[in-house]
């Protein structure tokens, strides 16, 4: 029999990406989604145009609708929780809207799974940005770029919290209660800290999904702002290759510790820029016109942020399979496949 499988936010840009690919892996998929973000309309109809009959879909929220939760909770085998607020400078106009969100909804799945006899194991998409500014990593300037001064591959899962933001702390708080829960409760639990995600069905906006974002820019002749000075480094990971690393974990849960595991999931050093390398990349490789100024820094931004992968490595054998230099044109491929519905939604 299939494993049955919730996705919380399976409407969103990795929900979407995560549905196909289970679809196609054979599992059984209901997708829980309020389908208040923008393009979630589309990517729905993109998963009945092409998987009629092989998903369910039911519309509710993770803050209010706790008698879905629970129903569903007690039927499925394993929750992946992508359902959040996604954007730091959304919470700071909005923190109590980001807190509901992001820790009242994970607390709300949390208590459906422990309430359950099913058990089911949740895996939660957390973020990079529970580690703060990491203003205790050493860093100097390699043109155009920041990098580390001492000679390490990236952050790993050792690395000192530190919320930062009213997302970082929503996201944090979340991050914790999902790991905590394996430990009092004894659920089966997985956080990825994820770092910057790209691909397909990723309507990028200004203050979120900015690989995309700077692309649907560039199409479409419009402003481009960088924060800060622009040599802050980011490591980018393809979503199909996010997607295959939640798979591993799915089908490995035994081998994982029953204490709460937690992985940093990134592209790693082979696939990190800085935005100004990002921005040159769109002007020399994909030959599109691009103009941009400069602003202040947002709260929070690191200077730097590259994922160590090691431990999914080690623990699943997995490791980015996508270089971006494949990726990005990947992407720029669907945007440009879909330039009529991204007109209607940027122009």
């Amino acid at each position: 029999m299939s494993k049955k499988i919730l996705i919380t936010g399976g409407a969103g840009f990795i929900g979407v990406n995560a549905a196909k690919r289970f679809i196609e892996e054979g599992f059984d998929i209901t997708i829980l989604d309020n389908l208040s973000r923008r393009g979630t309309d589309v990517n729905v109809k993109f998963l009945e145009d092409n998987f009629k009959g092989k998903f369910r879909l039911v519309k509710a929220d993770v803050r209010t609708d706790r008698p879905s939760l629970n129903e569903l909770a007690g039927s499925h085998d394993a929750i992946l929780h992508l359902a959040a607020q996604v954007a730091v400078t959304t919470s700071v106009a909005d923190p109590r809207t980001d807190f509901e969100i992001n820790a009242l909804g994970t607390f709300n799945v949390l208590e459906a799974a422990r309430a359950s006899a099913r058990k089911p194991a949740v895996l939660y998409a957390s973020t990079n940005k529970v580690f703060g500014g990491l203003e205790h990593l050493r860093v100097t300037l390699d043109g155009n770029r920041v990098k580390f001064k001492d000679d390490i591959p990236g952050v790993d899962e050792s690395c000192q919290l530190d919320f930062h933001s009213p997302y970082g702390c929503s996201k944090g708080a979340a991050d914790q209660y999902v790991r905590d829960y394996a430990r009092i409760y004894g659920l089966k639990t997985v956080v990825f800290r994820q770092s910057c995600i790209y691909g397909p069905h990723q309507l990028g906006v200004e203050d979120q999904g900015w690989v995309a974002w700077f692309l649907i820019a560039a199409m479409f002749g419009r402003p481009l702002t960088v924060y800060g000075t622009g040599k802050q480094v980011r490591d980018i990971l393809y979503v199909d290759d996010l997607v295959d690393l939640y798979i591993r974990a799915i089908k490995n849960l035994d081998r994982l510790s029953s204490d709460g595991e937690i992985f940093n999931v990134g592209g790693g050093m082979n696939n990190s820029m800085s935005l100004l390398e990002f921005l040159n990349f769109i002007k020399n490789n994909l030959k599109l016109p691009v103009e941009w100024s400069f602003s202040d820094w947002r709260p929070g931004d690191q200077p730097i942020f590259v994922s160590d992968n090691a431990k999914a490595k080690k623990v699943l054998g997995w490791e980015p399979a996508t270089d971006l230099r494949v990726g990005i044109p990947r992407l720029f491929e669907w945007l440009n496949d879909n330039r009529g519905m991204l007109e209607g939604f940027y122009k």
